[in-house]
């Protein structure tokens, strides 16, 4: 059953938490409220999500969104690599990342897609694979470095993602233009208030724009229709809501903009992969999983 994870417990202030873990056993599937890649390495075991048990391969980059869940199981002396990203970061200090597409294709538009429940797995090359373990070892002593050292900590979280993004398969390495002014400014008046209810043509007319054609730019963009995006950004509000207040499960869907209890489950459920009262028994029915160290190891509109 899924723990959820918090970022307040576990970032102690920075907006990126690192490590290389060595794991000789199951962890059992969990949540997050922060955005999560997994770097694969040598060993073997299988990965758990709301899509199934796959095995694991060397190479393969697991991108979790805020919400998501998954878990390991049978795992015999596998390597994994963890970059974790603070939400509250990616919506403050690290926003910048969304502007560069590589990265953006990355973090945001393969992990939100329609049916992914916020789970992204791809692969890179084994060099590429190598290379970003040893960085993220080399963030992991950044981070616990006894001066604070951001600069170098975020140098280092940009080496890491570029070594992912320039290492995927060639048919995911895709070229983008820079995003579009008019999907850049509609972001933004959605995460400011992701609880309005937005209608497609009053979002499309705020940016000068008919809305079939601003659909399209943020189909390209960002892989989702404008009140897509603003579903998914519902389903993580309400998952950092589920897991870390006491609220009914229907005062969370009218926090986030879905009125009707019925519908917002309906829509958590589509886009996470469990219900409200699934997702809340879960996270907190569970003992956290624990990793261990290698020391150990030896016209439209969103209904409300």
């Amino acid at each position: 059953m899924p723990a959820t994870l918090h970022e307040h417990a576990l970032f102690a202030g920075d907006p990126v938490l690192a490590g290389v873990h060595h794991l000789n056993s199951g962890i059992e599937p969990h949540a997050h409220d922060f955005l999560e890649i997994a770097v694969i390495g040598t060993g073997h075991g299988r990965h758990v999500t709301s899509q199934g048990e796959h095995p694991l391969r060397r190479g393969q980059v697991i991108v979790l969104r805020p919400g998501a869940w998954h878990g390991f199981r049978d795992c015999t002396d596998l390597t994994v690599a963890n970059c974790c990203l603070s939400a509250q970061a990616l919506r403050g200090e690290l926003a910048a990342l969304h502007d560069i597409p590589m990265l953006r294709r990355l973090l945001w538009t393969d992990p939100v897609a329609s049916g992914t429940h916020g789970v992204a797995v791809t692969s890179v090359d084994p060099a590429a694979a190598e290379e970003a373990l040893a960085e993220i070892d080399l963030l992991e002593h950044d981070l616990g470095a006894d001066q604070r050292r951001p600069g170098r900590v975020l140098g280092r979280l940009i080496t890491v993602l570029g070594v992912l993004a320039d290492g995927r398969e060639p048919e995911r390495q895709t070229r983008e233009a820079t995003i579009h002014p008019a999907v850049s400014a509609t972001i933004a008046r959605i995460e400011a208030a992701p609880a309005h209810p937005w209608r497609l043509d009053d979002l499309a007319r705020a940016v000068s724009l008919d809305p079939a054609h601003l659909g399209r730019l943020f189909r390209r963009h960002v892989g989702l229709t404008p009140l897509g995006f603003l579903a998914r950004l519902r389903a993580e509000r309400a998952a950092t809501l589920l897991a870390h207040s006491s609220l009914p499960a229907a005062r969370v869907g009218a926090a986030v903009g879905w009125d009707d209890p019925t519908y917002f489950a309906r829509r958590f459920r589509t886009l996470v992969g469990l219900t409200p009262t699934e997702y809340r028994r879960r996270s907190r029915s569970a003992t956290p999983p624990r990793l261990s160290t290698p020391a150990e190891a030896t016209g439209e509109r969103e209904r409300s």
